[in-house]
């Protein structure tokens, strides 16, 4: 299910800390950066601390600028986005400024913690989950009910690790200070956990003032038959891979991108590339890699439309081709329509044999987008 875009962003000193231990919260952004932090809170429809950091550092989460709250107003926003939290515990200070500052506010808790509010209630609505928190549970009530669909996380470093090991977080804003800290007691922004492995791609580096300002977004695709962040940016790119194919009356158009699991591109297609009439576009992408490649494997394989499992054209078809490369997971946006081949069930196919196939319907109108023509006949 759809969720929203998620946007971790934190300030921390260049030896990894968000806070010293002194009484008095340690203030690692300049007053410009500040002022930009204010204007991304003005962009987002809601934004999220753990209950850690309310307690720690009782937090007001408002949008400073009259002018950014007036802007939201003649838009038809609310004046300040949405305040979260998430406490399993339910035990959060209902004098903390979190709630008695800024407008609508909702705390995400388990069954025990519910209860636990109705004892010492907050000012806030209040959402229980059941036996445990889930983070897929919480962005999805977030998108679904309350209606939003770009999500500031504030911290702490707990919330922060959190969604980056579930493969969350569409984006990092990371604002490096130039101090040290140096106390292995103070809280840092990232615990230990199995991180996505390779490299994150760099967007945005920009210096304000003295701190310099860095934008990555993870690239390593998910695990199993859950979404991604990453996912969902590589399957955008296979549909718009597809919007290159030649029309065409008797095929259909889709995109491809084969990536392997440390985030690394291996290679792209799409339908009708280079002038073969009948080329589809996993055939194209997995044609450009070594199949002795060692990565292959661990690779995931997205595609706007799922794998074909018959076809006329050449003797295997692209569902086959995908077995026959190793590919352990793919990542579709739509199911094959009966329009040249009934009941095809590609992601059958490939689930029979262990291949972890993933349908994200969400993205089903970018893939059919050139392909109206087809589905409307």
């Amino acid at each position: 299910m759809p969720y929203p875009y998620v946007l971790l962003s934190a300030a921390v000193s260049l030896d990894g800390y968000l806070d010293d231990t002194g009484p008095e919260r340690l203030l690692l952004s300049s007053p410009a950066d500040f002022d930009r932090v204010d204007e991304v809170r003005a962009s987002v429809d809601a934004i999220l601390v753990g209950a850690g950091t309310i307690r720690a550092d009782n937090p007001r989460l408002l949008v400073n600028s009259p002018e950014r709250r007036a802007a939201r107003v003649a838009q038809g926003k609310p004046e300040y986005p949405l305040k979260v939290t998430v406490s399993g515990t339910g035990e959060l200070d209902p004098t903390a400024n979190f709630w008695h500052t800024g407008g609508e506010k909702v705390v995400y808790t388990t069954t025990e913690g519910a209860r636990r509010l109705k004892e010492t209630p907050v000012a806030a609505d209040v959402v229980a989950l059941g036996d445990t928190l889930d983070w897929r549970a919480v962005l999805a009530h977030l998108h679904d009910v309350r209606g939003i669909r770009r999500l500031m996380v504030e911290g702490g470093g707990t919330v922060h690790t959190q969604l980056l090991l579930e493969g969350l977080a569409d984006e990092l804003q990371l604002v490096l200070a130039p101090l040290f800290v140096g106390d292995p007691s103070a809280p840092r922004l990232f615990g230990p956990g199995r991180y996505q492995p390779g490299r994150l791609r760099l967007v945005e580096t920009r210096a304000i003032e003295d701190v310099v300002l860095m934008r990555y977004e993870p690239t390593a695709p998910g695990t199993g038959t859950l979404p991604s962040a990453a996912d969902r940016r590589w399957l955008a790119l296979a549909c718009e891979l597809a919007t290159l194919c030649p029309p065409s009356d008797t095929a259909f158009s889709v995109g491809a991108v084969v990536v392997a699991e440390d985030g690394t591109e291996l290679a792209r297609g799409h339908s009708r590339e280079g002038g073969d009439p009948v080329v589809h576009a996993e055939e194209a992408a997995l044609a450009k890699i070594d199949p002795d490649d060692p990565r292959l494997p661990g690779a995931t394989v997205y595609t706007s439309l799922e794998p074909c499992t018959r076809r006329a054209s050449r003797p295997r078809p692209c569902a086959r081709l995908i077995l026959d490369a190793g590919v352990g997971r793919v990542v579709t946006a739509w199911r094959e329509p009966d329009t040249f081949v009934e009941r095809a069930d590609g992601s059958g196919m490939l689930g029979r044999a262990g291949v972890d196939v993933v349908v994200v319907p969400e993205y089903e109108g970018a893939a059919t987008a050139p392909n109206r023509h087809l589905v409307a006949r």
